[in-house]
Parts: structure tokens; C-alpha cells; sequence
């Protein structure tokens, strides 16, 4: 169960790095505006607020990594569940204030993973 917990937050890891390249650097192209549904006027008056949230995606990514690195009990155990909870919170509030897609995408993968890891 162990080997399936952590598959399960590399891919929310990796997942959390395409949201930062979305909002780092794709926010005013098509692809960008295309995955938020944004006008193009409405992504470049938010680019940058966009780009400070990509970074925090990214500091999600690497808690996650972090926490792979060091294992699965210990340290390594605690900041998955540290960095799961930040991801299912920010999902949770993404959800109930800007898109309801963010609960099923960023919190319900999340639960999944905090599931599997106290299974382990």
C-alpha cells in the first residue's frame, strides 16, 4: 500500500508543477487561457497574481518531493500528511470560491492520497 500512496502524491506532486507552468508561464497564451477559460484582456491584467499562485503550486510540488525523499515513516510520513493537507485545503477553498472543478482536481486527490498514506 505504501508503493500505491506514494504513485499517488508523485502524481499529485507533478500535477501541482503543470498548475505552476500553467500560471507561471502559459496564463496569457491559448493553452493557459484555454485550461482557466479566460479572455485574453482578463490574463494579462492578472498575470502576475497568477505567476505569485503558480509559485505556491510549486512550493506544494516540492513539499511533496520532499516528503517522498524522506521516506515513508518518520519526517517522511508527517510532511505528506503536512503537505496533503495544505493541497486539500487549498483545494477545499478553490472549490467553494473560484471553480467547483478544483474540488474533484486539487481536494478529492488529496483525500485519496492522505487515505492511502494512513493505510499504509
Amino acid at each position: 500500500m505504501s508503493i500505491v500512496a506514494n504513485i499517488v502524491i508523485a502524481l499529485i506532486a507533478l500535477l501541482h508543477v503543470w498548475f505552476l507552468i500553467l500560471e507561471m508561464f502559459l496564463w496569457t497564451r491559448p493553452s493557459g487561457r484555454r485550461a482557466f477559460g479566460l479572455t485574453a484582456e482578463f490574463a494579462e491584467q492578472s498575470k502576475a497574481l497568477a505567476a505569485n499562485q503558480g509559485l505556491y503550486n510549486g512550493f506544494l510540488a516540492a513539499g511533496l518531493v520532499w516528503g517522498l525523499c524522506l521516506g515513508s515513516s518518520g519526517a517522511g510520513f508527517s510532511v505528506k500528511v503536512f503537505f496533503l493537507a495544505c493541497v486539500l485545503i487549498a483545494g477545499i477553498f478553490g472549490g467553494l470560491t473560484a471553480s467547483r472543478k478544483i474540488l474533484w482536481i486539487q481536494a478529492l486527490p488529496a483525500v485519496i492520497g492522505l487515505a492511502l498514506i494512513h493505510l499504509a
